[in-house]
């Protein structure tokens, strides 16, 4: 196929490093994860192109990571419409322990259910093609779109998400159950509940609109000079930080044990989709 026309990618590993410059040993600006299409934007030679993201984001990607053929693309895109749930799933060739490890598939991995279903497991299809089987309570229905008129409820599935990846270690530019940073964490934390926001620790007005500290509900994101966290509640927030060498909970209130007076006093932006 003519790299002139291919216009779309599917990643096409369990994660795959969305590079701040086309090279192996770059830093990663991103992470994708696995069943994500993105855009190819330009080759740039050497089998690295220069992508973008349906959430606006855009970085390099290799084309070892990728599948690029546009009706594999087509039919991705129509039908892989559930998502891997639990933290870390093996692909296995039946439906039972016992077997070779097809592909691991982290939280928010995209799939296509085949329709076939054994007992409490389910056949899935992978994006080039191949078919194994997940345990059926790790799957779940890719959420595109969201209600805000359920303030309350979008606001509890939003700190239950973040709250999925306590514990999960800090990886700069990652976004999923292997390692995650501080941006990572909020964004696909709103990702999974259907909502795009910005990627990095910044507050930007097409996503979120400013508000005082006073206004703050769970949900809601904290921001610093390259950090951002979410808040969950009677003064406390979750954040993927190196400090905390991961995921963990900090309070705003210098009364609690988890009080971080170096965050608690340099907050310059608080933002909300409500």
């Amino acid at each position: 196929m003519k790299t002139d026309k291919i216009k779309y990618g599917i990643l096409n590993e369990t994660v795959v490093p969305i590079n701040l410059h086309p090279r192996f040993d770059s830093e990663m600006a991103d992470e994708g994860l696995y069943g994500m299409i993105v855009k190819l934007l330009k080759d740039v030679g050497d089998g690295w192109y220069y992508v973008e993201t349906h959430y606006n984001y855009n970085g390099y990607v290799h084309e070892s990571n990728m599948i690029m053929d546009e009706e594999k693309v087509k039919i991705w895109e129509e039908n892989a419409n559930s998502i891997i749930t639990h933290s870390i799933v093996d692909v296995l060739p039946k439906a039972k322990y016992q077997g070779s490890l097809q592909k691991l598939l982290t939280r928010g991995a995209s799939i296509i259910l085949t329709g076939k279903e054994e007992k409490n497991w389910v056949e899935v299809q992978l994006a080039d093609g191949n078919k194994g089987w997940v345990k059926k309570v790790f799957v779940g229905d890719k959420i595109t779109s969201y209600n805000k008129e359920n303030e309350e409820e979008l606001r509890e599935k939003l700190v239950n998400t973040a709250m999925l990846y306590m514990g999960t270690q800090y990886r700069w530019g990652g976004k999923s159950p292997l390692g995650l940073d501080c941006s990572g964490l909020c964004s696909i934390s709103y990702m999974l509940n259907g909502i795009i926001i910005y990627r990095d620790a910044v507050r930007k007005d097409e996503y979120m609109r400013k508000i005082e500290l006073e206004e703050i509900k769970p949900g809601d994101l904290l921001f610093w000079p390259g950090h951002v966290a979410m808040y969950i509640g009677d003064d406390k927030y979750i954040h993927s930080s190196s400090g905390n060498s991961g995921v963990a909970i900090n309070s705003l209130n210098p009364e609690d044990k988890e009080f971080k007076a170096s965050l608690a006093k340099t907050i310059t932006d608080i933002g909300t989709i409500f």
